[in-house]
């Protein structure tokens, strides 16, 4: 067997917090920005980010949703118009006060969520029922003021998507935010291979001005609950105070009923903590920027030029067939050294190819999920990596489905509560009676935050599990990121 140096990588078996920030350098998925609490994204992480926009942009037009773009700069005196959102994004926001070597009369706050800035507009496109339903999206940055960063899950400027929608009933807003809901749970579980649970936010937990928060939370390795995208019903707090009126099919005037939805770049960071190991990234099939890699191993003696034109066949075959293939023909590194490269970002399939291959018209292949290797004919391997990718995106998700199931726990006292928070962690469900002081001071003693309601949660009677009044549901808690 050749030899060769491994690139030295932290163990996710032996700290978890530690792998996933050295993964996550030495796999050029990103790195850090001069700027405290920023990161610099890298071509290998954007690619990953451009798939969530190809899978997103897909879903959202079988509802009509458009792209648009919005300024980054809002007047800060557009953002006080809601009081609720600029009371819970004031700690965050980063404000201009100096432009142009003048004092602004009206200083201006980058973009912390864009709806402010938005309504305006709307208030000034929306007149009749025949301009809704109003539904766009945009791609943009969003920057807050980060106290502690983490590459990817917590950053002072951050990217997503943000949608934001205006109705003529409530029943159709509700629809839209169900709908949301919906594509970021389908995103997860069928292309990143994490299952997820989707519920209602408590009312301390939902947008700041909106009427109600639904949310998809995954569970990452450490037990800890990951809140992966959002969706809120605006109902009319914003539309009232921004005058997003119209006049309805009888002529008179109302107020649209508003939503707005975002999952953003954090969302990568869970993808990569539930899926790698000890030697680095897993990559689900349906998210690698590369499905295959193409390594060859040049010998001496061996005419280099044959084999690279073999590996060109190859990967030619494999794009035909839509297969995402990466041709490392190099010959700045070692072939183990490159094998150890792309095991590290994580790449599902690579494909060997020597001088045995090349005449027999065979690859030695190995999968990225478990390192088992066998030799495939080229005439039948376009269809066996099909089905391989197939499989191992199944395999990825029935793995994090157990991971699931097994780390969802009941607690019938606070006793069992705090022993499973101090031991395994992970969901817990438990009896609250939905005061905000039983929340806080479980928070406070516990560290679990309740993460929501599931949608599909039966009324049930039973005990706070804190202050031991009458409940009717078993929220999920659990600690968060």
């Amino acid at each position: 067997m050749q030899q060769f140096e491994k690139k030295e990588l932290k163990k996710k078996s032996e700290n978890i917090s530690d792998w996933y920030t050295d993964v996550v350098l030495k796999a050029e998925l990103a790195d850090y920005a001069p700027v405290k609490g920023t990161m610099v994204i890298r071509p290998y992480g954007y690619a990953i980010w451009e798939r969530v926009q190809e899978i997103l942009n897909r879903m959202m037009r079988t509802k009509g949703v458009q792209n648009a773009y919005f300024p980054l700069f809002i007047p800060s005196s557009l953002l006080e118009k809601e009081k609720q959102h600029v009371k819970g994004f004031s700690p965050e926001l980063a404000i201009v006060t100096i432009a142009g070597g003048e004092k602004l009369v009206d200083p201006l706050v980058v973009r912390p969520t864009s709806e402010t800035i938005m309504y305006a507009m709307y208030a000034k496109w929306i007149h009749s029922w025949r301009d809704l339903p109003l539904l766009i999206n945009q791609w943009n940055n969003a920057v807050r003021w980060e106290k502690r960063s983490y590459l990817f899950l917590r950053t002072t400027e951050f990217l997503w998507q943000e949608g934001h929608t205006a109705h003529e009933t409530e029943g159709e807003a509700i629809d839209m935010v169900l709908a949301a809901l919906e594509w970021y749970q389908n995103t997860y579980q069928e292309f990143f291979a994490v299952p997820v649970i989707s519920g209602r936010k408590s009312t301390s937990e939902k947008f700041a001005g909106g009427k109600e928060t639904y949310a998809i939370e995954a569970l990452m390795p450490d037990g800890k609950a990951l809140q992966a995208a959002t969706s809120h019903n605006l109902g009319q707090n914003f539309s009232k105070p921004f005058v997003v009126s119209f006049q309805n099919r009888e002529g008179k005037i109302e107020y649209v009923w508003q939503t707005s939805w975002g999952f953003s770049t954090r969302a990568l960071g869970g993808l990569f903590l539930v899926h790698g190991d000890d030697h680095g990234l897993i990559l689900p099939p349906k998210m690698a920027p590369f499905q295959v890699v193409i390594i060859p191993i040049f010998k001496k003696g061996l005419e280099q030029s044959d084999l690279i034109t073999y590996g060109q066949l190859l990967a030619e075959d494999l794009e035909a067939k839509g297969i995402r293939v990466m041709f490392d023909k190099g010959d700045n590194q070692s072939a183990g050294r490159k094998f150890n490269a792309w095991e590290v970002k994580g790449v599902p399939l690579r494909i060997e190819i020597g001088e045995r291959e090349m005449h027999d018209k065979t690859v030695t292949l190995v999968k990225r999920i478990d390192g088992e290797k066998f030799t495939i004919a080229r005439a039948q391997l376009g269809q066996e990596i099909l089905q391989l990718l197939d499989s191992i995106q199944q395999e990825l998700f029935q793995k994090a489905l157990e991971f699931l199931k097994s780390n969802i726990r009941e607690a019938n006292s606070y006793d069992e509560f705090k022993a499973i928070m101090q031991s395994k962690r992970g969901f817990i469900k438990a009896f609250w009676c939905e005061s905000a002081e039983c929340e806080a001071k479980i928070k406070t003693e516990t560290k679990a935050t309740t993460r929501c309601l599931p949608l599909d949660a039966a009324e049930e009677k039973g005990e706070c599990i804190y202050c031991k009044k009458e409940a009717h549901h078993r929220w999920f808690f659990a600690q968060a990121y």
